[in-house]
């Protein structure tokens, strides 16, 4: 039986700053610019180098489209965060819910 391989797995950090830019047409100077303003933080390898997933790249191209739009860095992590906390509110309630059915 075949394990699962790290591209399966989308929070793999798999993709070099030099791919994502080149996958989304950015900048490189925009995604160290993300990192920096905490709204996209990838992994690091070893040799301290930004590593992104699927699951960061999916959030950069989010990002790219909000920046676009006129949103700045500031109201765009501000809107991952409410997302990030209203998510993790639902599976609270979930969980609440679940217990209260038992």
């Amino acid at each position: 039986m075949m394990s699962d391989l790290p591209f399966d797995d989308e929070h793999a950090p798999l993709y070099s700053m030099g791919q994502v830019a080149q996958m989304l047409d950015v900048q490189q100077a925009f995604l160290r610019r993300l990192d920096q303003h905490d709204v996209v933080t990838p992994s690091r390898s070893e040799g301290g180098r930004r590593r992104y997933s699927r699951r960061d790249i999916m959030t950069v191209q989010r990002v790219t489209r909000m920046a676009d739009e006129g949103m700045t860095l500031i109201a765009i992590r501000r809107i991952l965060e409410l997302e990030h906390e209203l998510a993790r509110l639902r599976e609270e309630l979930a969980e609440a819910k679940a217990r209260l059915e038992e």
